[in-house]
């Protein structure tokens, strides 16, 4: 694996960050980031420009808006998206593009490819119910086949972007089966169909998440992916993608706790001195592991265990270096952003509260520590 970026590679680099720097609507895409409440109108300004620009979905054919560049690409743009805004992934361009790229028909490429390149749609994911979170086989929300469409009814919980995203990427079961994970199908399903109610949940770090509920939700046989009773296999799939890490923003963190250790002289501490020491050895392991993943795509490879190591070690790796953070900033780093006493403007106490979450989100560090020993070292189950 070599990830010296070639030349052509690096000028793009230099290009997206220029323009991510110099454009007015970067620093209010970050505020709405951190708000928790999502995408606000610089958020889609910045996107619709990167998205005109072919950003968004570099590896695509040029047919859907893609460049039909390696991954690594991608993984430069996300890069310098999360530096500079602290938005690490998208849905639709990430996740559910790929899936529909690889296993739509034509007509969902035509309709929803373009526009996800061009940065005018986004997707929510539609997977996590109150019974249904590590163990996505268990999912009871009801697709029932009335011939030209179906007829959904059930609740899904913990569903972010359903607020401002415009379509559903949805599991719902289409047949009781044992298992129970082959009566599962992939929908996609716009939220402003009527039936749909989305009520929000707040959570500990600020972020906006939702409730949303189906009540004889009519959707057509047209926004079924793939093949019926296959969505498990696709989902699984998805998150795999959904798992691919960018490490800048968390970079950019890490160089602003070193400035104030430094700053105030507690880089003289042999403790402060050995804590910070070890988070820089980590930061440059997860940087190789984000790294690799695009490499295994352009060789052909889906990451399945790699992307969960490293969605286990980042996600992890956050927590050390904000709690590593909280200890050298004192009291102050407990403080809320509008404080004028405030380090970062409070931006370690929001990360602080929310990065709890990502020890939860896209598979708990559990569940990716049994997929690492089940499939990446070949052992049993029990």
């Amino acid at each position: 694996m070599d990830f010296v970026l070639s030349a052509a590679e690096e000028q793009f680099r230099k290009e997206a960050h220029q323009f991510l720097e110099k454009d007015k609507a970067t620093g209010g895409m970050g505020k709405e980031t951190a708000s928790g409440l999502g995408f606000g109108p610089y958020t889609w300004e910045i996107l619709r420009k990167a998205g005109s620009k072919g950003w968004l979905t570099p590896t695509w054919p040029k047919k859907y808006g893609g460049l039909e560049l390696s991954n690594i690409y991608r993984y430069m743009f996300m890069e310098e998206l999360d530096y500079f805004t602290g938005l690490r992934a998208l849905v639709g361009a990430g996740m559910a593009g790929p899936i529909i790229l690889d296993h739509g028909n034509e007509a969902q490429k035509e309709e929803y490819l373009p526009r996800i390149s061009r940065g005018e749609i986004e997707f929510a994911l539609g997977y996590t119910e109150p019974e249904a979170g590590s163990d996505l086989a268990n999912l009871s929300i009801r697709a029932e086949d009335k011939g030209d469409h179906f007829i959904m009814n059930g609740g899904k919980m913990f569903n972010t972007a359903c607020h401002y995203a415009r379509y559903h990427w949805l599991g719902a079961r289409t047949e009781v089966t044992k298992p129970k994970h082959r009566g599962i199908s992939l929908f996609v399903v716009d939220l402003k169909t009527p039936g749909i109610t989305i009520l929000p949940i707040w959570i500990m770090g600020g972020l906006r998440t939702n409730e949303v509920f189906y009540e004889n939700v009519k959707v057509s046989k047209e926004c079924l992916i793939g093949e019926k009773n296959r969505g498990f296999y696709y989902i699984l799939e998805a998150l795999d993608y959904e798992r691919i890490y960018t490490v800048s923003g968390l970079s950019k963190l890490f160089d602003a706790i070193v400035d104030y250790a430094r700053e105030r002289g507690k880089n003289s501490e042999p403790v402060i001195r050995q804590k910070l020491g070890q988070l820089a050895i980590e930061l440059e392991v997860a940087k190789l592991f984000a790294l690799r993943v695009p490499w295994m795509l352009d060789q052909g490879k889906v990451p399945n265990y790699e992307a969960a190591m490293l969605k286990a070690f980042v996600s992890e790796l956050e927590q050390r270096i904000i709690n590593t953070g909280m200890q050298i900033f004192d009291l102050r780093g407990q403080l809320q952003s509008g404080s004028k006493w405030a380090l970062l403007d409070g931006e370690l106490q929001r990360l602080y509260l929310d990065s709890v979450r990502d020890l939860l989100t896209r598979g708990t560090s559990e569940i990716m520590r049994n997929i690492i020993a089940q499939r990446g070292l070949g052992l049993p189950r029990d």
